[in-house]
This record gives C-alpha cells, sequence and structure tokens, in this order.
C-alpha cells in the first residue's frame, strides 16, 4: 500500500515536471519569434532613419547648389533677395531635422573609421589651395570604396582601412566622397562661368 502510494507521487511529480517543462519551452518560443519580429522591425527602422539621412543630406546640397549657383545671379535683385530669403529659410528648416543612426563598432573598427576621416579631413584642407589635385585624390578614395573597376587609379592605403571598418561606416564614407566630388564638380563650374563673364566684360562694353 505504501509502495503504491510513492509511486503514485512519482508519477505525479513526472507528470507535473514535464508539463512544465513544456510550458517553458512554449513560453520560450514565442519569446524567441517575438525577438525576431522585433530584429527585422529595428532593422526597418534603421534603414528607413538612414534613408531619411540620406535625404536630408540631399535636401541640403540642393539648397546650397540654387544659393551659390548662377541662375540666381542672373535675375534682378529684389527677385534674388526673395528667393535668397526663402532658400534660408528651408535650410534653417532642414537644418532643424535631426537624425542620427549610430554604429555598433569594436575597437579596431573605431580605428579605422577615425584613420579614414582623417585621410579624407586632411584632403578637404588642402582643396582650396589645389582643387584639381584635391579632386584627383578624391576621385581615387572613391575608387577605394566601389566594388566595380574604375576608370581611375586607387588609393590600395585607403582601400586597406575601409575595409577594416564597420559596413554602415564604409557606406557613410563613400557617401561623403561621393557629395564632396559634386561640390568640388560645381564649384569648378561656378568659377568657369565667374571666370568667362569676367573675360567677356570688356568685349561687351567695346560693343556699346
Amino acid at each position: 500500500m505504501a509502495q503504491a502510494k510513492i509511486q503514485a507521487k512519482t508519477n505525479e511529480a513526472t507528470c507535473s515536471k514535464f508539463s512544465r517543462t513544456l510550458s517553458m519551452a512554449d513560453r520560450s518560443g514565442q519569446l524567441l519569434e517575438s525577438l525576431d519580429q522585433l530584429e527585422m522591425r529595428v532593422e526597418t527602422l534603421r534603414e528607413t532613419a538612414s534613408a531619411m539621412e540620406h535625404e536630408r543630406e540631399c535636401i541640403l546640397e540642393l539648397i546650397q547648389s540654387i544659393q551659390n549657383g548662377q541662375e540666381l545671379r542672373n535675375i534682378c535683385p529684389g527677385e534674388r533677395e526673395e528667393l535668397s530669403l526663402t532658400a534660408n529659410r528651408l535650410m534653417g528648416r532642414t537644418l532643424s531635422v535631426e537624425i542620427r543612426v549610430g554604429t555598433i563598432r569594436n575597437s579596431q573598427q573605431e580605428e579605422a573609421l577615425h584613420k579614414a576621416t582623417s585621410v579624407i579631413d586632411e584632403i578637404v584642407k588642402k582643396l582650396l589651395d589645389d582643387m584639381d589635385s584635391g579632386r584627383q585624390q578624391l576621385r581615387a578614395l572613391h575608387a577605394a570604396c566601389v566594388t566595380e573597376a574604375p576608370p581611375v587609379p586607387i588609393d590600395q592605403k585607403f582601400q586597406a582601412i575601409v575595409i577594416s571598418c564597420a559596413l554602415e561606416d564604409q557606406k557613410n564614407i563613400k557617401r561623403r566622397l561621393e557629395t564632396l566630388l559634386r561640390n568640388v564638380e560645381n564649384a569648378e563650374k561656378n568659377i568657369k562661368i565667374m571666370d568667362h563673364q569676367k573675360l567677356e566684360g570688356p568685349k561687351a562694353n567695346g560693343c556699346q
């Protein structure tokens, strides 16, 4: 009789433990599924924020190109002032939007990003003194960031640095170089237009 009671208790404990284990496993599975769904939402959030950050940069670049473009100089002073005020207002409103997507890096990636940033900063400092040389250097850096074979020399040292950076930093470095190259090309166009007008000025006066 006593043995039967002991056996019954043992069976009851075993069943209870087994049921509890299944319940914990189910709960763990549900939590894991929830975390998987949240991970997808997190990645979507980061991608959306990155896209918004890129859109902000594009808008700022377009506003600056209008402010510094030749078209604005070719209109009458009254209209130019009104357009400049509108551009400044848009610039202020765009700058008021703050978007930041942080990147998790290890110590090696931190160091690589610092080196890459320093290399680009040094070239930017020298752009005003020698724009042609600076443009060639920027092209060599950009060529180190693309997968397809570029038609310009590649800065091998910079490429090794970029490869050591985090993936998101690699994309941002490439994007910064593309923006700098566009700005250099736009600046050169404006300089040529202004210089051309200066050369043509005496001819125009002579015809009068």
